[in-house]
């Protein structure tokens, strides 16, 4: 390759503004798709990765443990109320491991009809640093025991840490998944190509996100509150004032060890309240329905990459 060739690319999808839309809308005729990403997550004890409240101590690192811990014993289950007293779905993403430490709290998110989504066994380790046998099996362990223990196989997935191999698309579509998460390079569904067939890929946000926003760049919470309302009120805006039908979707990315303490969540309620208000001019909904929303009015085969 010499300075002036084409850049490598990955070959998934080609560019597409987003003016250059298919012309469908979500139920009832709505133009913005909302959904939760609630993020579920389990670490190793003394050992592997993990988001960090204070500086990283040796093992075993027990303040950013029990930190991340507090989401799955607590803020979880307070994230879970609100949910119920707002009426709003989630999109649950759950490392399997959660199975064997809390299995109750799975239990209570699919007995509330959440989706459940899967998001590898534990976020202690990167997917990307497995060889391929090793990849495939991780995907085919999360679809089976989610299946088997919650009573439907998970058709979505989102990687721990977003970390992808070059084959994880091909993989994924190999062992049954219809669309990943793990993009974020739009504000539409796009089907990517896959040596197993196409694969959706559904907006997931990496800035409506409060791992990113308040750990890493350290943002407030009422800031935090304000970006969901003010991207929400201008999503829907720009719907509005589009050329030609558009369907656009929105995530919010939650993880209950930081917006289930009592003070975040006061902002948190503040902000779901305010797009639950509009339920009627929105589809309150999960990235599987997306998917299969997508999927029936543009069928994932026939869809331009």
């Amino acid at each position: 390759m010499n300075d002036f060739d084409p850049l490598p690319t990955h070959g998934r999808f080609a560019y597409r503004p987003i003016h250059d839309s298919d012309e469908y809308r979500w139920p009832n005729g709505t133009s913005l798709a909302v959904y939760l990403g609630f993020n579920l997550e389990h670490f190793a004890f003394g050992e592997g990765l993990g988001a960090s409240l204070g500086p990283l101590s040796p093992q075993p690192d027990v303040l950013n443990y029990s930190w991340r811990e507090y989401g799955n014993r607590v803020g979880a289950w307070r994230c879970i109320e609100l949910f119920d007293a707002l009426g709003l779905p989630a999109g649950t993403l759950i490392n399997t491991s959660l199975y064997d430490h809390c299995p109750e709290l799975v239990e209570a998110c699919a007995a509330r009809g959440d989706e459940l989504i899967a998001h590898g066994h534990t976020n202690a380790r990167r997917q990307s640093e497995l060889d391929e046998a090793a990849e495939r099996a991780l995907l085919a362990h999360c679809r089976a025991r989610i299946g088997e223990l919650s009573g439907a196989s998970p058709s979505g997935w989102l990687s721990p840490w977003i970390s992808e191999s070059a084959r994880t698309p091909d993989l994924l579509a190999e062992t049954g998944y219809r669309y990943t998460l793990n993009w974020c390079h739009d504000d539409r569904p796009v089907r990517m190509d896959t040596r197993g067939g196409a694969l959706w890929s559904i907006p997931y946000p990496q800035e409506l996100n409060d791992l990113p926003m308040i750990i890493g760049r350290q943002l407030d919470m009422r800031d935090f509150a304000d970006m969901i309302i003010d991207q929400f009120d201008e999503m829907l805006e720009q719907t509005q004032r589009a050329r030609k039908p558009q369907a656009l979707v929105m995530g919010i990315a939650l993880h209950p060890y930081i917006v289930g303490q009592p003070y975040r969540l006061r902002h948190l309620r503040r902000a779901l309240a305010h797009i639950a208000a509009a339920r009627e001019r929105i589809w309150l909904t999960t990235p599987g329905a997306i998917a299969r929303h997508v999927d029936e009015v543009i069928p994932l085969a026939a869809h331009p990459a």
